[in-house]
């Protein structure tokens, strides 16, 4: 932790999910650092959405209704007044002590740019881990401590990769680089900012620790299983990419690996029922269409001075983080008394364990605000862990409760 707590702006963009933005947003409460700013940049129904919950006043709100990430990004880099701005996308909660472990490595001066760990749907499998760039822009793993933050410096065939939905980065240097190219509608928007942090020379801190969960609400791309929608724009974001980062004379052979990886991606959700034969083949039609708009469509850089706004710090509370234990019988009673605790100003996990072999499952439940984690006693938590065999009751959840200490803030009195 650094000795003096760096300012920190959160930009949150949001477009037709005011219910996952709501639920972001619960979670943003429940951060225990400080000072951090809140900026919404969201659509009417997103901007309805803040405007009903009681700390709305607290947000910085900007409206904008067009399908570019990019321009949205760089509207919030526009208001943010921190000297670090960081992203989490609206189908995304941070853990409570998000901020305090991305913002860990901030006093090396040398980082530009600091990014976490992603946990996916179930609340404990990681969606995404530490990865880095190759040239042609691909994700690669990389291997690293998996508790403490380690700072990478820039690669010369490639970067290091920041997740969309968890990564920040200094302000100074967002302006310098022009914020994200509006170019990149969809996809691609990040990558492009990690290969120019790259060529700065700029560091990027990774701290495994600092997690949101993220759960791939639907969007104009995709339904809520991941089934794409259309892929014109991310046909047209590789163009783009290509002619940015890529030798001409590899485009049209990286394209057709490309090309060729969607069709199977498509093929495999056909077999699985989510996608008929005809939509293929538009699918693919939409693909190619967007790849060849994207061969001219104009890329470059935003100019982005001094915050328009002043710092706007959010009212967080310090909270207490607990963990209670309960069974599948009492759940509905300890979830109103959980509830009344998170009003209370506590943070709260609730492990309902039955005496079972369910595999456990994590969310966060945004009208009470709480952590609910289900499974068995003798279930997986870790789903690379062999099942447990017999344990108590009282064991379990204290195994459980070391798994999520750090992240959510538990000590042991």
């Amino acid at each position: 932790m650094t000795a003096t707590p760096v300012r920190v702006s959160i930009v949150i963009v949001s477009r037709n999910r005011p219910e996952a933005l709501r639920r972001c947003l619960t979670g943003v409460e429940q951060l225990q650092y400080a000072p951090f700013e809140v900026i919404v940049v969201a659509d009417p129904v997103g901007q309805a959405a803040v405007q009903s919950m009681p700390f709305f006043d607290a947000i910085k709100l900007v409206r904008f209704d067009e399908p570019n990430i990019s321009v949205a990004r760089n509207l919030g880099i526009a208001q943010a007044a921190g000297d670090v701005v960081a992203f989490i996308d609206d189908d995304a909660v941070p853990e409570p002590q998000w901020l305090r472990y991305l913002m860990a490595p901030a006093d090396d001066p040398t980082v530009a740019a600091f990014t976490g760990f992603v946990r996916g749907r179930n609340g404990i499998s990681f969606q995404y881990q530490a990865r880095r760039l190759n040239t042609c822009g691909l994700p690669e793993a990389l291997s690293l401590d998996p508790a403490a933050p380690t700072v990478l410096t820039a690669l010369a065939d490639g970067a290091i990769k920041t997740e969309g939905t968890n990564m920040a980065f200094r302000r100074d240097v967002l302006v310098a680089l022009g914020g994200f190219d509006p170019a990149f509608h969809y996809y691609l928007d990040e990558t492009d900012l990690n290969m120019r942090l790259a060529r700065a020379g700029h560091a990027t801190a990774i701290a495994p620790l600092a997690e949101v969960h993220h759960g791939f609400a639907a969007n104009a791309m995709r339904d809520a299983n991941r089934v794409p929608r259309d892929l014109y724009d991310i046909g047209a974001s590789w163009a783009v990419f290509q002619r940015k980062h890529i030798p001409q004379q590899t485009h049209a052979d990286q394209w057709a690996r490309l090309r060729a990886a969607e069709r199977r991606r498509l093929l495999k959700h056909m077999v699985s029922g989510g996608l008929e034969p005809r939509d293929v083949t538009r699918l693919l039609r939409r693909l190619d269409a967007g790849y060849g708009e994207g061969q001219t469509r104009p890329f470059g850089t935003q100019a982005l001075t001094q915050a328009t706004t002043a710092f706007r710090e959010f009212p967080a509370r310090k909270r207490k983080s607990v963990l209670i234990g309960t069974r599948p019988w009492r759940l509905s009673k300890d979830r109103s008394k959980a509830a009344s605790r998170v009003k209370n100003g506590a943070i709260v996990t609730l492990v309902c364990l039955s005496p079972t072999l369910l595999y456990h499952r994590v969310s966060f439940e945004p009208t009470e605000g709480i952590w609910l984690q289900k499974g068995g006693i003798y279930g997986k938590s870790l789903r690379n862990k062999a099942l447990f065999r017999w344990i108590g009751r009282k064991s379990r959840l204290r195994i459980e409760g070391k798994r999520i200490a750090c992240q959510r803030g538990l000590s042991d009195d």
